[in-house]
């Protein structure tokens, strides 16, 4: 078994330890893994477009990376284009990994994703900025950030 399979064997594991109705969960340090093995995975970033310009936005190939707000801004208003747009992005086939800032939006898009007959999807837990700490700053406990993985920041 090859590094990407193993990864999406913890992964879909995860899924049913956790009885996800999606494929499964990755950290962000496996995505990146699973990101760097090949452009068939894709990452799909559910922020808002004010988060990505503000707050910073994962280094990956265009051709891997894509973004639909799962949420638009401001207001935090539901994307009712959310499922047309990700159609239009990625093919139903491809093995999708859904990023948010601490992994919320990302298990409700793959969640929504799944039911639509997306067939291979994954959140990465943790999401871009992880949880807050005790004084209420995030990428100081987790995430894509704290792993030290490729980004840049507004």
């Amino acid at each position: 078994m090859n590094k990407t399979d193993e990864i999406l064997a913890r992964a879909r594991q995860r899924a049913v330890d956790g009885q996800l109705n999606y494929a499964g969960a990755v950290t962000p340090t496996e995505a990146w893994e699973l990101l760097r093995s090949g452009p068939e995975i894709c990452l799909v970033d559910v922020r808002t477009a004010a988060e990505r310009d503000w707050i910073g936005k994962v280094l990956i190939p265009e051709g891997q990376h894509f973004a639909a707000q799962w949420n638009l801004y401001p207001g935090g208003n539901p994307n009712p284009d959310f499922l047309q747009q990700l159609e239009s992005m990625v093919d139903r086939s491809a093995i999708i990994l859904f990023l948010c800032r601490s992994g919320v939006r990302s298990r409700h898009a793959a969640t929504l994703a799944t039911r639509e007959g997306f067939a291979h999807c994954f959140d990465i837990l943790e999401g871009f900025e992880g949880d807050k700490d005790a004084n209420g700053h995030r990428r100081n406990l987790a995430g894509w950030c704290y792993a030290g993985l490729p980004w840049t920041g507004a």
